[in-house]
């Protein structure tokens, strides 16, 4: 007799918190998928493509925990694109030294150019 096990959808994340939620066995959150799936509008073929630590099983599942839980996934997703909005807003702000450092070479550069 064959014995099979059923995975059930919840099985294939790791959920740490309520604002990072990950594909077991990866790094990857389901943000990333979902951002190609919704706002790139890529296949989950293509979304394989991209990601090589995830199965297209993971992303398929991924997929449908969008879409079972449509309404808190969706807020999950846009308070991640608010907090990378934030993040670089700040990044921006106040860049690392070495990154201040390499910008105003950069100015440099371009000024020495303008003036030739």
């Amino acid at each position: 007799m064959i014995q099979t096990q059923t995975k059930q959808l919840r099985d294939y994340f790791t959920f740490l918190r309520s604002d990072d939620i990950r594909i077991r066995g990866t790094r990857i959150g389901i943000e990333q998928i979902l951002y190609e799936y919704i706002y790139n509008q890529k296949s989950a073929e293509a979304i394989d493509l991209l990601f090589h630590t995830v199965t297209l099983e993971q992303i398929y599942a991924t997929i449908l925990y969008y879409f079972q839980n449509r309404e808190e996934v969706t807020q999950y997703v846009e308070n991640w694109l608010k907090y990378c909005e934030n993040a670089e807003a700040e990044h921006d702000k106040n860049p690392p030294p070495v990154v201040a450092r390499l910008l105003k070479l950069k100015a440099e550069n371009e000024s020495a150019k303008v003036s030739r």
